[in-house]
């Protein structure tokens, strides 16, 4: 009876050699496939690259974020709202030559433009606005202006 075990043993273990050879041979055919006669160093010089590629990514990333806050802050003072308003002051003369430009930023700063126009002369006038007020009076139509030019 030892001897039916010893060669059930020895046939068990010719079956797994034989599978854990079948598997190295497969294994050994993925390897190649993958690497598709690359060298193990260029692989590995690949690898540097694509790590130095990405720490330039990064800096890059965090370049073009400063860059575009620096952008934003300069686009909130920038003009953003503009509004034309034209007008007659004088009804018995003229058509509507007279004008009021409101140019405001996103906080509601700027100046508000006025011009007078009649027959004999033209005036032009320029009032600085903060917060969407101004410290002169304005006219119906410089308010209307303003108005309209407001950045909501």
């Amino acid at each position: 009876m030892n001897i039916k075990l010893e060669i059930a043993f020895f046939v068990l273990a010719g079956l797994g050699l034989l599978a854990m050879l079948f598997w190295i041979v497969k294994t050994e055919k993925r390897l190649a496939h993958f690497f598709m006669g690359k060298k193990a160093k260029d692989l590995e010089d690949t690898i540097y690259l694509l790590s130095e590629d990405i720490k330039k990514l990064k800096e890059a990333k965090v370049n073009t974020e400063e860059e575009i806050a620096v952008i934003n802050k300069k686009l909130k003072q920038s003009i953003r709202g503009l509004e034309t308003v034209r007008f007659n002051p004088f009804p018995d003369q003229g058509s509507n030559q007279s004008f009021a430009i409101g140019l405001l930023n996103e906080e509601n700063d700027g100046v508000v433009i006025s011009s007078l126009y009649s027959r004999e002369r033209m005036s032009v006038f320029a009032k600085p606005i903060k917060n969407g007020k101004s410290e002169y009076e304005l006219s119906t139509e410089e308010k209307e202006a303003l108005m309209k030019a407001e950045i909501k």
